[in-house]
């Protein structure tokens, strides 16, 4: 991606998070030249990979394949000094923009449609071979279980969210016609290098092209504390 359309989707998706009377924490909008002054005070954010991620999933086609997320807390399960066991994000996916198919090994999730259009999730479970098995699924939706079919997909109007356990296969993306969705995630603590198994292999995390200065650094961008 170029630095120059993450910086776009930056500005545009600040405004449709402030449009959703949503507010960030001081940290997303710390400029590069701030980053450069930070010391260790602000490692718990440079280390558990808090504040702005955008991907395209290394497609180069981020309006059909792609997302916009910050992540707002988080624990880790290597470093003893943030013990918290839980994480928080929130995510930004537009109509028809496809967050592939993937499970997580270790973590549980709910996602909620925390406002703008439908939100439609597609779910299976993982076969013994790690494929699509055809088997029902059982899901909880806001503390109420269904079971559907394998490939099912599921509508969450806002306010809905449902509860994605590991090894559940999920595909999402925002229904056409509805408008963009802000997406909350409420997880266990959320380790994006080594806990995404995609069904098609593919990058979490982006080549940035520098053709302009950053607006703002993404998490995985930081400067060492000074």
């Amino acid at each position: 991606m170029k630095r120059s359309e993450v910086n776009a989707l930056l500005k545009e998706n600040i405004e449709f998070i402030k449009k959703m009377n949503f507010n960030l924490p001081p940290f997303a909008y710390w400029s590069p030249e701030e980053w450069e002054q930070k010391g260790h005070e602000a490692d718990e954010i440079r280390h558990n990979m808090l504040g702005w991620d955008i991907t395209d999933y290394g497609k180069g086609d981020f309006s059909n394949h792609g997302l916009v997320l910050f992540t707002i807390r988080n624990g880790s399960v290597k470093d003893p000094r943030y013990k918290k066991p839980y994480a928080e994000k929130i995510l930004i996916s537009d109509e028809n923009q496809f967050n592939p198919i993937h499970y997580h090994w270790h973590k549980m999730e709910d996602i909620i449609n925390r406002g703008g259009g439908n939100l439609l999730i597609k779910v299976w479970k993982a076969a013994e071979d790690d494929g699509l098995s055809d088997e029902d699924v059982e899901v909880s939706i806001d503390g109420c279980i269904r079971t559907v079919k394998a490939g099912s997909v599921i509508r969450l109007t806002p306010g809905e969210s449902i509860t994605l356990p590991p090894y559940l296969y999920h595909e999402f993306w925002a229904e056409e016609g509805k408008g963009k969705v802000l997406i909350g995630e409420v997880s266990m603590v959320n380790d994006d290098k080594n806990d995404n198994r995609f069904y098609v292999e593919q990058p979490r995390f982006p080549t940035i092209v520098e053709d302009e200065k950053p607006l703002y650094y993404l998490c995985f961008e930081y400067p060492k504390a000074k």
